[in-house]
């Protein structure tokens, strides 16, 4: 790498809410931010339909829209946005390194990251011809739209217990599709499911497709791994939940995660161990992953950039 090694004040990785909103916040404190949009420029949001639930939306709007709206707002402000991704880092001394495309150096003052997380699959064919035309990964997010109709989620842990609940007030019925002849999910996940009238468990149960048509999912088809007997359940909705992935493996080594990937932050910060590097949205969040909590984080991000900034550039020595 022979050409000159750019400076800059403040570097956010990835887009979607948590990133567009922190370069909102740096851009209008005078940091000058560059925002490299990773290979999902907008993030999740650009993979979903109507997005109902964002403050400041009285009608809905469609996620790829919702992104390109937080995006203009960043770049009226003065918002540098590249299209690329930082394919590794040097977090050992400041200024932080980070590589940009594999090719180009940048050293940076702060670093904010928003690199979110991805929803885990099942990997058929059909889930993805469906997802946002009644496939979801988020029953919080999408729940609505299937008020007083069948649904079905797939999963065996916390989340999908807890995902199940919250469709069983919306829905009619909730089909919960569980491979094994147990629950992963803590005990008391697990009775609150069973209590649940209208969940119906099907253990030993693996999804083999997604039925549907041009108006979107009307049923899901089924095996059962021990009897190897095939079904099909007449739903309009199917929900994944069997985890999320946060994409922050270029990190590792450097930032301190937890045993799934999630970047550790300070209690009531977005400051992780290494002097000038903040978290936000899903990359840090595995708890709420909600777009308004990550543009929530993304405001704390550059908040705490900037007065970490402000706090290096007014040193008082003796």
């Amino acid at each position: 790498m022979s050409e000159e090694i750019e400076h800059i004040k403040c570097l956010i990785i990835g887009s979607g809410p948590a990133g567009y909103t922190a370069a909102i916040y740096a851009a209008r404190a005078d940091m000058k931010p560059v925002v490299y949009t990773g290979l999902l420029a907008g993030g999740q949001l650009t993979q979903t339909t109507d997005v109902d639930n964002f403050p400041g939306y009285p009608n809905g709007i469609m996620g790829p829209e919702m992104m390109e709206d937080l995006r203009k707002q960043a770049e009226r402000f003065g918002t540098d946005i590249r299209y690329g991704y930082v394919s590794s880092v040097d977090f050992s001394s400041l200024p932080h390194k980070v590589v940009v495309d594999e090719s180009k150096t940048i050293t940076a003052d702060t670093v904010i990251i928003s690199t979110g997380a991805s929803a885990k699959w099942l990997g058929l064919d059909s889930e993805q011809k469906y997802n946002g035309f009644g496939v979801s990964a988020c029953a919080v997010c999408d729940g609505f739209f299937f008020r007083g109709q069948d649904v079905a989620i797939v999963g065996a842990g916390d989340t999908a217990a807890e995902e199940a609940t919250y469709l069983a007030k919306l829905c009619r019925k909730v089909y919960m599709l569980v491979r094994r002849d147990e629950f992963r999910a803590s005990k008391a996940m697990v009775h609150r499911v069973q209590h649940t009238k209208n969940i119906e468990i099907i253990y030993n149960s693996e999804t083999t497709e997604i039925i549907g048509n041009d108006t979107g999912v009307t049923g899901v088809r089924i095996l059962n791994n021990k009897t190897q007997e095939e079904k099909v359940l007449d739903v309009t909705g199917f929900f994944v939940a069997i985890g999320h992935k946060p994409n922050t493996d270029i990190f590792k080594g450097w930032i301190k995660m937890d045993e799934t990937g999630y970047i550790i932050t300070h209690p009531d910060s977005t400051q992780t161990n290494v002097e000038g590097v903040f978290a936000c949205g899903d990359a840090q969040d595995h708890i709420y992953r909600q777009a308004i909590t990550a543009a929530g984080t993304g405001c704390m991000a550059a908040l705490e950039a900037e007065r970490y900034l402000a706090a290096k550039e007014h040193v008082v020595t003796a």
